[in-house]
C-alpha cells in the first residue's frame, strides 16, 4: 500500500473518531445541559413566584442532572485514551470502561484479560477496539451480559474475544471500523451471530503484540 494510500486511511479513521466523539458530546452532555437550562429557569420563575417548594423540587432534579452530564464527560475523557492504562495496565482500564458502561445500566461483566508483556502501543490500540465494541453494544442494548477476553495464542500473539447479547448489530460502517482498529495492528478480524450474542474476534500476531 502506497505512503499515500495510507495517509488517506489515517484522515478517514481520523474523522470517524471525531464524528464518534461529536455524536457522543450531542447524545449525551450536550441534551443534558440544554435540559439544565430549562430546569434552571423554571426553579427561578417558581422562586420568583414564591413558590419556594417547587423551586427546590427542580434544583434538586437539575443538580442530578449536572451530576449525570460530569460523569458522561468523564467517561467520554477517560475513553479516548485512560490515564490508568498506562498506570496500571490494561485489564484495570478495561475493568473501569466495563463497569462503567454496562455495569452502571444493570448488565453484568466478566473480563479475563492477561496483558503480561503487551507493548504500549498494542494496549492502546485493543483498548479502543474494546471501547468501541462496548459503546456499540450499549447503543444497541443495552446489553445484559457482556465478555472481555484477551489472552496469548500459542505462537505468542493476542487474542481478543468481546461478546455481548444486546440487539444484532445492522449498520455495517461499525463492522468496518472495528475490523479497521485490527488492521492497524496487522492482525484478523471477525465478527459472528450466535443465537442471542453478537462476538467480534481480533487474533494479533506476536510481533504486533509487543508494539
Amino acid at each position: 500500500m502506497s505512503d499515500q494510500h495510507l495517509v488517506a486511511e489515517r484522515l478517514l479513521a481520523e474523522r470517524a473518531e471525531r464524528r464518534r466523539i461529536a455524536e457522543q458530546l450531542h447524545d449525551g452532555p450536550v441534551q443534558h445541559v440544554a435540559a439544565l437550562s430549562q430546569m434552571l429557569d423554571a426553579a427561578v420563575a417558581a422562586l420568583e413566584d414564591g413558590d419556594v417548594q417547587s423551586g427546590q423540587r427542580v434544583t434538586a432534579r437539575a443538580l442530578a442532572v449536572a451530576r449525570e452530564a460530569a460523569e458522561e464527560l468523564r467517561g467520554i475523557v477517560a475513553g479516548l485514551e485512560p490515564v490508568m492504562l498506562d498506570e496500571v495496565g490494561l485489564a484495570a482500564a478495561v475493568r473501569e470502561l466495563a463497569d462503567r458502561t454496562v455495569a452502571r445500566r444493570g448488565g453484568s461483566v466478566e473480563v479475563t484479560i492477561d496483558d503480561a508483556d503487551l507493548g504500549q502501543g498494542a494496549r492502546s490500540s485493543l483498548f479502543q477496539v474494546v471501547r468501541e465494541a462496548l459503546d456499540q453494544a450499549v447503543r444497541r442494548g443495552p446489553p445484559s451480559a457482556v465478555s472481555v477476553a484477551l489472552a496469548r495464542t500459542p505462537r505468542g500473539g493476542i487474542e481478543l474475544v468481546v461478546s455481548d447479547d444486546a440487539a444484532p448489530e445492522r449498520r455495517q460502517a461499525v463492522i468496518d471500523g472495528l475490523a479497521e482498529r485490527a488492521s492497524e495492528l496487522n492482525g484478523t478480524f471477525e465478527a459472528r451471530r450466535d443465537g442471542p450474542w453478537t462476538t467480534i474476534r481480533v487474533v494479533v500476531p506476536p510481533s504486533a503484540a509487543r508494539l
